[in-house]
């Protein structure tokens, strides 16, 4: 039995130690925003934050993020939009939609370290997030308007 704190409620899950946390937090917690596509951590689609640094969920063991907060796409804005997800929709980011909850974890990583990233910053950041659909250059500008959204909304 493992305690795991995932947008910030505490879960009770009985599995074993090595479980992914991917499958608990889908299969256990249906928590279903963090998709499973490679399971070898090389696409991205599973990102999650774990204590704030963006981890993969597929081959994360549940036992290692006992004590830790973890947030999922479901956890970023209760009931209205995260300025992350406002820059996506305004910049028609989705196509099929897969990819997006992992691009969306690993943005809110990049800009909570550094709030008005180049483009360079933001090709290294997310680097290892596969868009099957090539969105990346209005992946790009919309992570250029969130940071915007965000320093706006710190401001007020």
């Amino acid at each position: 039995m493992f305690e795991v704190i995932v947008n910030g409620t505490a879960h009770e899950v009985d599995v074993d130690a090595d479980t992914p946390l991917l499958w608990v937090l889908r299969e256990q917690l249906k928590l279903t925003g963090s998709k499973y596509g490679c399971g070898i951590a090389s696409c991205g689609a599973c990102s999650v934050l774990v204590d704030g640094q963006v981890s993969r969920a597929c081959v994360t063991p549940v036992s290692s993020v006992v004590g830790k907060p973890v947030t999922t796409i479901e956890g970023l804005a209760g009931n209205r939009y995260h300025p992350i997800q406002q820059a996506w929709i305004e910049n028609q980011v989705p196509q099929c939609g897969y990819c997006q909850s992992g691009q969306i974890i690993n943005t809110l990583a990049l800009l909570n370290a550094n709030p008005e990233p180049t483009d360079a910053d933001i090709d290294h950041a997310m680097q290892g997030i596969i868009c099957r659909c090539g969105t990346y250059s209005r992946i790009r500008k919309a992570i250029h308007r969130a940071g915007e959204l965000m320093r706006e909304a710190e401001e007020s």
